[in-house]
């Protein structure tokens, strides 16, 4: 069983980083700008500067605007001087204020305008009932602009994402936040817990592992009700590594016979199916082609790498041929992005990057080119990435807008990410 775990933190190793910056790739040209205000008569200023700070980031981080931060205000009933911010080419203004509805609530005001037109074009209200919440009512903000701008949907930014933090040996817990890590709730605490993975895109129940009894057991949990019930057990290893698209299978690593393979768990009929039966270590598999194949990590070659299968078919096909540890895929129709050590770079530091490859021609893309990058994961568009990021022993919350060559970086305050979802 030892040699399994230690095989298994091989494929699943986070290791360090060396740049703590936001990463930007390469910045767009002709975007619409746009000023982020907090009114001039406004009461809590402190706290609209926390909501200001999200708006501008989620703005930032959608790729579909130029934003300008720092503006002098305007009182929140009065039209900013629109003489002016057209003659410094701006487009849209966003002024924010907010009101204390008592109990802990809040709810923000918004009006923007556009200047070019030369009208208030969206008078809105965002409510929330605990403060602490601020970054989705800051989220729901930027995706209300997005949408007046008709830019490709944001609305991802509204998600929780879900991850394992390691605290001490054989101790880590599980965590919600939105995807700056700008808010966080822990929802399991004591003990192991790793590997979660959310139910379905409404996001109400996840599976994650644990140990009882000194046993490796797959749970189910509903996040609201608090309601657990065992998936499955398996002496060694198991984990949801992907669920289908109509929430009734589940990918799963599990070693009931010595060894990790790769079995398909239908829900429904709480039956299980083996799909390999490698001597070695199968792991991490996900589904792909509309769920007719998988893609899944293997040491068949004496290192990991990347293989696809077909569902009820024995053959498997090597769908990497660079670099000598690729590990930790994930998948969005027939495109795979995958972690992969790469070689000493000029600093003599080796790293993890991730790279973008299609089940159905020779394309490749490298989308990281510093620290290590692992664990990631596709938006349900499949037009971001989500993944961990680790520097200088700290870790982060890696976002990568594919189509906008742009990539951002948001820290963990304390212990490091063992895995994480969206």
């Amino acid at each position: 069983m030892k040699k399994l775990i230690i095989l298994l933190l091989c494929f699943f190793n986070l290791a360090f980083a060396v740049d703590a910056k936001l990463e930007i790739v390469k910045k767009s040209q002709n975007l619409p700008k746009i000023v982020v205000a907090i009114a001039k008569n406004s009461k809590d200023i402190n706290f609209l500067k926390k909501v200001k700070k999200v708006i501008v980031n989620d703005l930032k981080v959608s790729g579909h605007f130029n934003v300008e931060a720092t503006y002098v205000s305007t009182n929140f009933n009065s039209k900013p001087d629109l003489y002016i911010l057209q003659k410094n080419n701006v487009d849209l203004y966003l002024n924010i204020d907010s009101i204390n509805t008592g109990f802990g609530g809040i709810t923000v005001n918004t009006k923007l305008y556009d200047i070019n037109s030369k009208q208030l074009v969206q008078n809105k209200s965002f409510s929330t009932k605990y403060e602490k919440r601020y970054p989705f009512l800051s989220h729901r903000i930027a995706i209300a602009v997005n949408k007046y701008l008709k830019a490709p949907s944001i609305d991802w930014m509204d998600k929780f994402v879900i991850f394992s933090v390691y605290k001490d040996s054989k101790k880590a817990d599980i965590y919600i936040g939105d995807y700056t890590l700008s808010f966080q709730k822990r929802i399991v605490s004591g003990g192991l817990n790793i590997f979660p993975k959310w139910v379905n895109n409404e996001q109400k129940s996840y599976y994650y592992t644990t140990y009882r009894n000194s046993v490796p057991t797959l749970i189910e949990a509903n996040l609201y009700t608090g309601k657990k019930k065992v998936i499955m057990k398996s002496e060694g290893l198991i984990v949801a590594s992907d669920v289908s698209k109509d929430g009734s299978k589940i990918l799963v690593t599990a070693s009931p016979y010595g060894q990790a393979d790769i079995y398909l768990y239908d829900i429904n009929t709480k039956t299980k199916q083996r799909l390999t039966t490698y001597k070695g270590i199968d792991v991490g598999a996900h589904f792909v082609e509309n769920d007719k194949k998988i893609i899944f990590v293997s040491d068949r070659l004496n290192h990991p790498n990347i293989f696809l299968k077909t569902i009820g078919q024995r053959g498997v096909q090597r769908v990497v041929y660079h670099g000598n540890n690729n590990s930790s895929a994930t998948t969005y129709k027939n495109y795979v992005v995958y972690s992969s050590r790469d070689k000493a770079n000029e600093f003599g530091i080796r790293t993890f990057n991730l790279y973008l490859i299609s089940t159905k021609s020779d394309f490749l893309r490298r989308l990281t080119s510093t620290g290590v990058n692992q664990f990631p994961k596709f938006s349900a568009d499949g037009e971001s990435i989500l993944h961990i990021k680790n520097i200088n022993g700290r870790s982060y919350v890696g976002i990568i807008r594919l189509n906008y060559n742009k990539s951002f970086t948001f820290p963990l305050s304390g212990g490091k990410i063992q895995s994480i979802d969206w």
